[in-house]
């Protein structure tokens, strides 16, 4: 028997009955090739607008008819049969909101407020209405093969600003169509995929420590990074060690520092009432709209916000009756507008780059003229980007005078994600991995370019 401790033993020992030391353990065992230490942080291809990024997914299909793209000749026409189809009216007026006169329905009275620092694209467009399929291609630019996350390729390229924190992470409370692949980083090396946090009374499981004291840790840690280093020894070679130790190391931060991050009780009451959160909640979409603010601002490169789950009727999909995306709306319509004035004055609002984009849009023609939701549609939505590098008070794009068809500036999906990565500095034609031999980038092998009609 070898009576000295194995710096696996000792791992394994220290390891069990944590759910957060598991994801450390499988970066430690990774066999990717990577850089000495793979977070650190890195320059882009050229200047970039933008430090970081929250992006906000409306899970369902948010109508676009309903609430950001304004077609009269729904109102006018409502009623009528075209083809084998009813026009349907939407179910809430349009008026022009802020200096820019950007027309918004009445279910975003919040949102209205800070129309003069959004940039509005009614012009969107996926490529099929399947919700699995296009949650997917909005996520990972693929639809259906599985590919790195947008916010892993963000962590790939831009790495981390603090060594303590994920770069990625995902506040989501339930899981999405296509679910965790929507964050993983595939072939990336894995220390790049999301961290998800979970509102409630224990975002991420099991981060306390289990010692009785934090010296006992230490002197834990301590040992460890003695094996380590001997472990290391003669292996100075292998960049692979070296980052596999370096994320283990990262463990121990994360337990000092994301619960502070994840602490919205340390806001003003001001803070929490511009979001509209009591003091005390630890749920719902203003807690995730906060907790993203409080995320970028320690570091953290990328935070998606997820709105809901895959649940039917619960999320945007709202095949039954439309009225169901007001109550959608008031959870997201406060929290958003209060996130835009909170970045801006903080001073992170021209350097931070907010998306919120749904899957796809909602028909504006219906097949009985007496129902009462809407149908999945690809062929035009919307969405919109505020803060780093984007004009503001713009609406960009335009659709037919029904809402079908986009008539002018369509953005692809893969368009909206080159324009992302351009924002970050990054050439979305050399942002690549080479794996099995070919070189992958987030907007694959498709013809896209960068909206420059949306920067400013």
């Amino acid at each position: 028997m070898n009576p000295l401790l194995t710096r696996r033993s000792a791992l394994c020992s220290m390891v069990g009955g944590s759910l957060l030391m598991p994801g450390i353990l499988q970066q430690l065992v990774a066999a990717e090739s990577s850089p000495l230490d793979p977070l650190a942080p890195r320059a882009p291809h050229f200047p970039a607008k933008a430090k970081r990024v929250i992006f906000v997914f409306l899970s369902g299909g948010m109508s676009h008819v309903d609430t950001f793209n304004h077609r009269p000749k729904l109102f006018a026409d409502a009623g009528k049969k075209i083809g084998d189809s009813y026009v349907k009216r939407p179910g809430w007026e349009f008026t022009p909101r802020g200096q820019c006169g950007m027309e918004m329905s009445s279910i975003f009275p919040h949102l209205g407020g800070v129309a003069d620092d959004v940039c509005l694209i009614n012009s969107m467009v996926a490529d099929a209405p399947d919700h699995t399929a296009m949650t997917f291609m909005m996520h990972t630019g693929s639809a259906n093969v599985a590919r790195p996350s947008i916010g892993s390729w963000v962590s790939y390229g831009l790495g981390t600003e603090n060594a303590n924190l994920p770069s990625f992470v995902v506040i989501a409370p339930e899981i999405p169509y296509h679910g965790a692949e929507n964050w993983g980083a595939e072939f990336l090396p894995a220390m790049h995929q999301g961290t998800r946090i979970i509102p409630g009374d224990e975002p991420i499981p099991n981060l306390k420590r289990r010692l009785a004291s934090g010296k006992l840790q230490e002197l834990e840690l301590e040992m460890i990074a003695s094996l380590n280093q001997r472990h290391l020894r003669g292996r100075e070679a292998d960049p692979q060690l070296a980052a596999r130790i370096r994320s283990f190391e990262t463990a121990a931060g994360m337990q000092m520092q994301a619960p502070e991050a994840l602490d919205v009780e340390m806001e003003s009451d001001a803070t929490l009432a511009m979001y509209g959160i009591q003091r005390g909640a630890e749920k719902g979409f203003a807690w995730q709209a906060l907790a993203a603010r409080r995320l970028i601002e320690r570091g953290v490169r990328f935070v998606e916000v997820i709105d809901k789950g895959s649940g039917l009727g619960k999320n945007w999909d709202h095949h039954g009756d439309m009225k169901r995306h007001e109550v959608n709306a008031k959870d997201v319509d406060q929290p958003l507008a209060a996130l835009i004035k909170d970045l801006k004055e903080r001073g992170l609002f021209d350097d931070t780059l907010v998306v919120v984009t749904t899957e796809f849009g909602r028909t504006p023609l219906v097949s009985k003229p007496e129902a009462k939701g809407r149908e999945h549609h690809a062929k035009c939505f919307s969405s919109f980007l505020a803060g780093a590098g984007v004009k503001r008070g713009l609406t960009y794009g335009l659709a037919d005078d029904h809402g079908i068809n986009v008539v002018e500036n369509r953005v692809h999906v893969h368009d909206f994600h080159a324009t992302i990565l351009h924002l970050l500095g990054f050439d979305h034609q050399r942002l690549t991995h080479r794996h099995a031999g070919l070189d992958f980038k987030l907007t694959g092998v498709n013809e896209c370019s960068v909206v420059k009609g949306v920067l400013a």
